[in-house]
């Protein structure tokens, strides 16, 4: 593919709402009014772009991590920035490890092992598809299913979290991956 077209932004566009799925589960719910989340998100896509020389073979598996690795250098940056004063190394940890973690339970609340490099391939662009149907959703269904299926919370702590009951939480589940659900089967279908 020719570098710096219009094909390549379209490429990379495809990855925005992957990019901001893991960008939401890696940041501390503290600092998420301080971060500009689509921000950092634009920043990266851009960064790619202007990039994409180095990066020409990239696709699928390559692709997803190479801008994950550009997401959390972003990330890790305007974090520094927020807590220059107050930082404390002991409580850092990597949001390269983080971002690769939570690309792999994204990954795998779509499907089982799968071991071939088609299946992978596959299983790469329905994590993209999946983080495109999670934000057509309504932001508390989201956010219950970011932080109960991607984040491992229990309903309880996403209860608290949200300040709604188990069952008000297992009832936004319900509706969230039941709308998810449909949003899969039919990719197309409008908001």
């Amino acid at each position: 593919m020719p570098t710096n077209t219009p094909e390549t932004a379209q490429q990379l566009e495809r990855y925005r709402e992957y990019l901001a799925l893991l960008a939401r589960l890696q940041l501390d719910p503290r600092l998420a009014g301080k971060v500009d989340l689509s921000g950092v998100v634009q920043q990266t896509l851009f960064e790619a772009h202007q990039a994409r020389r180095e990066f020409r073979e990239a696709s699928g598996d390559r692709l997803a991590a190479w801008l994950r690795q550009i997401l959390a250098n972003n990330l890790t940056d305007e974090v520094r920035k927020i807590l220059a004063a107050a930082r404390n190394p002991a409580r850092e940890r990597s949001l390269q490890a983080a971002l690769e973690a939570s690309s792999s339970r994204l990954e795998s609340l779509l499907a089982a092992d799968q071991s071939t490099p088609s299946e992978h391939l596959a299983r790469q662009e329905q994590s993209v598809a999946l983080a495109a149907a999670l934000a057509q959703l309504p932001e508390d269904q989201r956010t219950a299913i970011e932080m109960h299926h991607l984040k491992g919370l229990p309903l309880a702590e996403v209860g608290a979290l949200l300040d709604r009951s188990k069952g008000a939480v297992a009832a936004l589940l319900f509706r969230g991956v039941r709308r998810l659900r449909e949003l899969m089967d039919d990719p197309y279908e409008s908001r």
